[in-house]
């Protein structure tokens, strides 16, 4: 008898609070959380009752004034960026509290308020190991200062201080024009170039030598979930992991500065320890946060320039996308929206990159009065939820227009309902490509992929805009590929539906029709209450977070893919009212996973490369004819643009749940993919490839080079 894992949307919660992304504590009363930890982590060293042993005491007059000086917060942020000293950074930021808070209580420290740890380590200046200094020091820690060993900062510590200071301070601006046409060895934003392609023009790696590809640094990182992608520019590397990010030299992995700021992630929801990347302009560094703020770092020092919060999340609402930059914006979509407690659909807001100042926000769902509000069979407000926008929108200069895509709703049964006012439930924006004025957030037009999702399949994944070849001349078009491994094509300008491809993974659509793009659904698949329904794929989709790469000097889209189905049900007497089963194809020759190649002026598949495991990182095209990806089985493969043929492949320690990137600094090109922590659909996959062995927890960043 085949096991099932049945998987509701409140599993997610579960999860979360099992790959540790559950809500911190706050630095305040002390509490059994905090003695435990201690007795586990601490008392072996520090003693089981902070009078110290093998490290130095945790109490003292010298220990309390100090950090009743900086306060407990200051404390907190220590602890978890520094201990335990052989597994730095490995302590959650609500252990870290909470040891704060009991140590803090033990000396009767009294927290000045109940806040989050929030810190910025730079590079330390060169400080000389005079006598003066070193018998300050000494003074410092005589009675229990943290770190009272002297630190030997001779001048081999120096001049790698200034080195690295060196690389900081020659960090060039990012400009509106860089942005539009990035440096060929920078990675700028999350799909590196504003028109969403994710592709590159490096071609020191290629088909002939990518074999010769040697490890050249990797990183430990702070440990939460994956989906990451890291930013570089100017020789550095900008990478968020668990909320902490790090600067880091793209030629050996030396840390330049690091910044932690612990995030009340929501209670309900995929899990997600940090939004998926940043975005760089100017001399600034963005990064938007779980609890739903952008804050703007100096990209030299990595100190805060501005926090602004977009949203107070009430139990569902977070960031999850990453953001993108153009025109002196901040695009940043928002995400969840599962309740009705977050009635009002999400939205897509623009700030100030100068100030962060909100200018405009555009929500995902039509509010009365709205054009589109009289398309959800007359549900009140309070059914009508969802609207999530997981990926970074799309700009393009020769529109001047923003695309961004919108998931489905969460509660299906207002779509299901016959209309008491004739309304019709093709529930907008749901599953739309969505076209905005940048300046004003004005609707400029919109696409609806499929009308009334009840099945739980999002468009709401990247677009990338490329020409076209066309009858009347070349024509400026959007794609996007959603989660049923259907890809549209749309005008840029006017959002006219233009043609469709299909994978040919899924048995929910039947047809589509030539003009519109207007999908038919396979009415035995219509839900019905504790029925059910066997449909191809999975609601992970044939596709999902892992993101696509189109190469726009050949022409060819290429897409990660994973075969699947699921046993889907409704269910009437619930909010989030629908569930669903993994289930493996019922055909097919047991390969799960691997990449296809789509020419996207024919749309038609040039190739399709074929693996067990299910694909789990996104892909990466160069210009040297070759396509990296990596899979849950810990691969990451260097395939042959043209055909497919693997050319390079190695086993990493984790699986592959990232977006990987390639970069250039003196004379090699470098491949950087970050492996473990997985992504929400790492853990509805898990039932395909049983043979599959778990792995230790943890986040490693491999950076590749040519050789």
């Amino acid at each position: 008898m085949r096991k099932h894992v049945i998987l509701a949307f409140s599993l997610a919660a579960a999860i979360s609070a099992a790959t540790g992304a559950a809500k911190p504590a706050k630095v305040g009363a002390a509490g059994p959380a905090g003695s435990s930890a201690y007795s586990a982590k601490c008392a072996a060293c520090h003693g089981a009752k902070l009078e110290g042993g093998f490290g130095p005491p945790l109490s003292g007059s010298g220990f309390k004034a100090k950090w009743s000086a900086k306060g407990l917060a200051s404390l907190a942020n220590y602890i978890k960026a520094n201990m335990p000293p052989s597994d730095a950074g490995s302590l959650s930021a609500a252990q870290a509290n909470q040891l704060a808070a009991m140590i803090g209580t033990k000396n009767g420290i009294i927290p000045k308020a109940a806040v989050k740890a929030v810190g910025s380590s730079p590079v330390p200046s060169p400080v000389s190991n005079s006598k003066k200094a070193i018998q300050a020091k000494a003074d410092e820690s005589a009675e229990g200062g943290i770190g009272s060993a002297i630190l030997n900062e001779d001048g081999f510590y120096r001049g790698r201080i200034k080195q690295r200071k060196d690389i900081l301070s020659a960090i060039s601006p990012v400009t509106d024009a860089s942005l539009q046409a990035p440096p060929a060895e920078d990675w700028l934003g999350s799909r590196r170039t504003l028109d969403g392609l994710a592709s590159s023009p490096l071609k020191q790696i290629n088909r002939d030598n990518v074999g010769n590809l040697t490890l050249a640094w990797s990183l430990a990182l702070p440990s939460g979930t994956n989906g990451i992608t890291p930013l570089v520019h100017d020789g550095v590397m900008f990478i968020n992991s668990d909320g902490t990010v790090k600067a880091l030299s793209v030629a050996d992995g030396d840390e330049l500065w690091s910044f932690s700021r612990s995030a009340e992630n929501v209670p309900l929801g995929p899990p997600v320890s940090q939004p998926r990347s940043m975005a760089m302009y100017q001399d600034r560094l963005y990064v938007p946060t779980l609890d739903n703020h952008m804050i703007a770092l100096d990209i030299h020092t990595g100190k805060v320039i501005w926090d602004h919060l977009i949203e107070t999340p009430k139990i569902t609402l977070r960031i999850s996308a990453p953001p993108l930059i153009a025109r002196g914006k901040i695009f940043q979509g928002m995400a969840g929206c599962a309740g009705a407690q977050e009635t009002g659909g999400c939205f897509l807001v623009a700030l100030d990159a100068q100030t962060g100042k909100e200018l405009w926000r555009f929500y995902t769902l039509p509010r009365k009065g709205d054009p589109g509000f009289d398309t959800w069979g007359g549900a009140p407000a309070s059914e009508r939820f969802g609207g999530s926008i997981w990926s970074a929108p799309t700009y393009d200069s020769e529109t001047g227009l923003i695309y961004f895509g919108v998931g489905q709703t969460y509660h299906v049964a207002p779509l299901l309902k016959k209309s008491k006012t004739d309304e019709s439930n093709r529930a907008l924006y749901t599953n739309a490509t969505l076209a905005l004025d940048p300046d004003t957030g004005k609707r400029i037009w919109f696409y609806q992929h499929m009308e009334r999702d009840v099945w739980d399949f999002d468009w709401a994944f990247e677009r990338y805009a490329f020409t076209m070849k066309a009858a009347d001349g070349p024509r400026r078009v959007v794609g996007t590929v959603g989660k049923l491994g259907i890809l549209d094509v749309l005008d840029a300008k006017t959002g006219a539906y233009v043609a469709s491809f299909d994978m040919g993974m899924q048995d929910l659509v039947t047809a589509i029709d030539p003009k519109t793009g207007q999908k038919t659904t396979n009415p035995a698949a219509e839900p019905q209450d504790g029925v059910f329904k066997h449909i191809c794929p999975f609601a992970g989709g044939v596709r999902n977070w892992p993101a696509t790469s189109f190469d726009g000097s050949q022409g060819v889209l290429y897409v990660p893919f994973t075969r699947s189905c699921m046993n889907y049900a409704f269910h009437g007497d619930r909010t989030l009212d629908i569930s669903y089963a993994m289930a493996p194809p019922v055909q097919g020759n047991g390969m799960l996973g691997g990449v296809m190649a789509i020419d996207m002026q024919s749309l038609k598949p040039l190739w399709v490369q074929e693996q067990r495991a299910a694909a789990s990182s996104g892909v990466l095209a160069t210009d040297g004819g070759v396509v990296f990806a990596g899979d849950r089985d810990r691969w990451f493969r260097a395939l042959d643009s043209s055909n497919g043929k693997v050319l390079w492949q190695t086993r990493l320690d984790r699986r592959l749940s990232s977006n990987p990137i390639t970069f250039a600094h003196g004379n090699n090109q470098y491949v950087a993919i970050v492996s473990g922590g997985g992504a929400p659909n790492d853990a509805t996959q898990e039932s395909l490839n049983p043979e599959i062995s778990k792995t230790a927890p943890g986040v490693t960043l491999w950076v590749f080079r040519s050789n």
